[in-house]
């Protein structure tokens, strides 16, 4: 039985919920129009919050329905880098310092890189396959 396929289906559902999670979040919960306030506050700017939005909830979806899971992964990336430059970097590297440190973030982010290395796995809508010589 190849139990790595369905690893990396357990390890790709669960990256597609959190990021729908947190899309939501700024969606339904803080509102886009809050969103762009904090994303403005923090001195990005606001139309950025609206692209986050976007890349979080289309990217988790994809991820979840296993659609080019190794460019959406990938493409998460800088979504949390991002968190940590412009909010939880400065506060320590444990997550429950105040404010979030910058630990939970960059194991997501790491995450998403083995995610993209190992592929689709099991189920997956689309592949996003490397070529053979790679």
């Amino acid at each position: 039985m190849n139990t790595e396929k369905y690893g990396a289906l357990l390890l790709r559902v669960s990256l597609g919920v959190l990021f729908l999670v947190h899309g939501g979040l700024k969606l339904f919960v803080f509102g886009p129009a809050g969103t762009a306030g904090y994303f403005a506050s923090l001195g990005l700017p606001a139309a950025l919050a609206y692209a986050d939005i976007a890349v979080e909830l289309v990217g988790g979806l994809a991820l979840i329905a296993g659609f080019y899971t190794r460019i959406a992964a990938l493409v998460l990336v800088p979504v949390l880098l991002g968190a940590i430059v412009t909010v939880h970097g400065g506060n320590g590297f444990f997550f429950n310092a105040p404010g979030g440190g910058w630990e939970y973030p960059a194991f997501w982010a790491v995450a998403l890189l083995v995610q993209a290395l190992i592929g689709d796995g099991a189920y997956a809508l689309r592949s996003s396959r490397l070529p053979a010589s790679v």
